[in-house]
């Protein structure tokens, strides 16, 4: 074939001609940069190959890694790993193989993805985040995803917003807030973790997480700093009362040193929140976790405790009297699943006391079949969103819509495994949901979505705002 014959073939002749004539009616200082831009625009939009693989979160357990391949490049995203979600969450696919990390390896959902994701969203447009996870979805055909995994959907599923993001030539918030019919973007007020407890530590302490929220910053930096200072004092704080040990950091960084009460962990955080002169600017979160020392309709404080086990059983009752009391005692304005995730009752009469928001997570399980029975009923009036309870970007954007259109608060949330992935720091901005909990201010994996938060607001500039007091109702 002759070099006229292949131009005339590809039609090349006339799109170079094209290129050139309008790199001369920008009047380009670098024709050949211009030229180069203005080609790759006519190439179409289609994924050409995905490629998965078994990488390590955090906790050193496996997870779901993937890298999908346009014709504007190669865009990867990771999944995120918790403790099992029962049976209102989508199933993360583990091989089973005791012989292999003692059974967490996802070989099986990189194959599915390697084999049959990529056959069916190959020439697909990824621009088009709908119709990708709907034939995800459709050849999946469960409903908590437990053929293909969750985990190897999600993982999919984000790399193809960010080549979504990157078709459009937009930013990665940008391309998600035009997904979801919003325009504003705002920067949420992170909840630091400070103290861990709960399963998540080796202390006493019942509940899981005592958090900060810097609600009185200005911008988000300051927010970080504010986080980041308050943090420290706390390490200073626990060294004085309990020794170094006790600033060991856990799966999410938070601090455990070895108390055994909600107060003398309060008491810890206001203390480092004296220390930095902003104790007007930050309130405090705590995630009760109650599911995990709930007996019945009794809660066992002292679960932690073999030798205390069972003599310090509460009724629903007597933990509302409780968290009334420490609302009252200290600058709490969010409480995370105060009750059992099946104790309805308690929680709708908390919830309605208006105190404090009430946070579902355990609740919810970011399932939208739950979501609606606590918006009819009025169990709480928040969601915590953890997105690889449901496995696609497209259905986490439905539930922010339905409890966004209820009033409710959102709360965009990390896992105990987490990667350096920084998606769910877009994914707040771009849903505009004013709240995140990522982790404490302290581990790369937990940095790296508070960090991108940072070059978003650079970024952005005017045009956005940090929620602060305003951090319910964004």
């Amino acid at each position: 074939m002759s070099v006229q014959d292949y131009l005339d073939k590809h039609m090349l002749s006339r799109k170079i001609e094209d290129a050139v004539n309008a790199a001369v009616r920008a009047k380009t200082a670098d024709p050949v940069l211009f030229i180069s831009n203005h080609m790759r625009k006519a190439v179409p939009s289609a994924i050409t190959k995905v490629r998965a693989r078994q990488i390590l979160d955090s906790r050193g357990i496996p997870t779901v890694e993937v890298d999908l391949y346009t014709n504007k490049g190669m865009f990867r995203a990771s999944a995120p790993s918790g403790a099992p979600s029962g049976m209102y969450g989508a199933i993360e696919l583990r091989d089973g193989d005791k012989a292999k990390y003692i059974g967490n390896g996802v070989s099986k959902a990189v194959k599915n993805i390697n084999e049959k994701i990529s056959e069916a969203i190959v020439g697909m447009d990824p621009i088009l985040q709908n119709q990708i996870d709907q034939a995800m979805i459709d050849l999946d055909k469960t409903e908590k995803k437990g053929e293909l995994g969750a985990n190897a959907i999600l993982a999919v599923s984000i790399a193809a917003c960010r080549a979504g993001a990157a078709e459009k030539e937009v930013p990665l918030y940008k391309h998600i807030a035009d997904l979801s019919g919003g325009g504003n973007h705002v920067l949420p007020v992170p909840a630091f973790t400070l103290i861990s407890g709960g399963k998540h530590a080796g202390n006493n302490l019942a509940i899981r997480e005592i958090m900060i929220l810097p609600v009185g910053a200005q911008t988000f930096e300051e927010a970080m700093q504010m986080g980041s200072e308050t943090h420290h004092h706390l390490k200073a704080v626990v060294a004085e009362k309990y020794g170094p040990h006790g600033c060991n950091v856990v799966e999410d960084g938070g601090l455990a040193p070895d108390i055994t009460s909600f107060r003398e962990g309060l008491d810890l955080v206001m203390e480092a929140i004296g220390r930095t002169g902003y104790p007007n600017k930050l309130k405090i979160a705590i995630d009760v976790a109650a599911t995990d020392f709930c007996i019945g309709s009794k809660y066992d404080l002292d679960f932690k405790s073999p030798k205390k086990s069972g003599q310090n059983f509460k009724s629903g009752e007597e933990m509302i009297e409780i968290y009334k009391e420490l609302c009252r005692d200290y600058p709490i304005v969010s409480i995370e699943d105060p009750f059992d995730k099946e104790d309805w009752e308690q929680v709708k009469y908390f919830s309605g006391l208006g105190i404090c928001q009430v946070v579902g997570d355990g609740l919810l399980m970011s399932n939208p079949k739950r979501l609606e029975r606590a918006i009819q009923e009025k169990a709480c009036d928040a969601l915590l969103l953890k997105v690889n309870q449901l496995g696609t970007v497209t259905e986490a954007i439905e539930v922010v819509k339905m409890a966004k259109d209820a009033k409710w608060g959102v709360v965009i949330s990390q896992r105990s495994g987490e990667t350096d992935d920084s998606f769910l720091a877009d994914l707040s901005v771009g849903l505009a949901t004013g709240q995140i909990k990522a982790g404490a201010p302290c581990r790369g994996e937990r940095l790296a979505k508070y960090n991108q938060l940072i070059r978003i607001e650079e970024e952005i500039g005017d045009q956005t705002s940090y929620v602060g007091e305003n951090w319910r109702h964004s």
